[in-house]
């Protein structure tokens, strides 16, 4: 929905641009005053989408998962010591010619069952998950027939995090939740 909006303001300000220019020579030409109110709508519209954009780049959070239509995935996989448990999700976007993301909620069995995601990317034709030691999660999801789309890593459960295009590694509000944040 907010992206939806975000092009809906951008389209605006490209308009509002494209008329203060076209008033702006007007005004040059025929000797009128520069109009001043097309350039204080042009300016809040080039305010309120730099605003949201740094909004989205900058505080993002994994709240934002749209989980109205998601689809359980493998799991749960539980660790050797029962300390943890992880269990993946895939989210469907774009419709009929859409695609899936996957992403993998770790729950800390010990500690109130406190629930962190640590992957999030876009699901390839295989996924699996598998604990290589007590606190290592192994994560594969590729497609054989594509090897540039592999994007398979092992993270060490409170430490590192996998956003496959970043904005988990460039958050404000995430950054004291791990210590290696991986993108492709």
């Amino acid at each position: 929905m907010l992206i939806l909006l975000y092009f809906l303001f951008i389209c605006i300000t490209i308009f509002l641009f494209v008329v203060l220019c076209a008033k702006g020579i007007i005004s040059f030409i025929k000797k009128k005053p520069f109009p001043k109110r097309m350039l204080i709508a042009t300016l809040s519209g080039v305010i309120l989408i730099s605003s949201i954009y740094i909004y989205e780049a900058y505080f993002f959070t994994f709240d934002e998962i749209d989980k109205e239509f998601t689809q359980k995935g493998p799991g749960p996989v539980t660790s050797p010591t029962n300390a943890y448990t992880a269990n993946a999700y895939y989210e469907p976007y774009g419709g009929a010619a859409g695609g899936v993301n996957v992403w993998v909620e770790v729950t800390y069995n010990n500690e109130d069952d406190k629930v962190q995601t640590v992957y999030y990317g876009d699901a390839k034709s295989t996924f699996n998950m598998d604990w290589l030691n007590e606190d290592t999660l192994k994560i594969q999801n590729d497609d054989p027939d594509y090897p540039d789309s592999d994007r398979s890593i092992n993270l060490r459960i409170g430490k590192d995090i996998y956003h496959e295009f970043g904005l988990a590694c460039q958050s404000i509000l995430m950054k004291d939740e791990y210590e290696t944040c991986y993108q492709n």
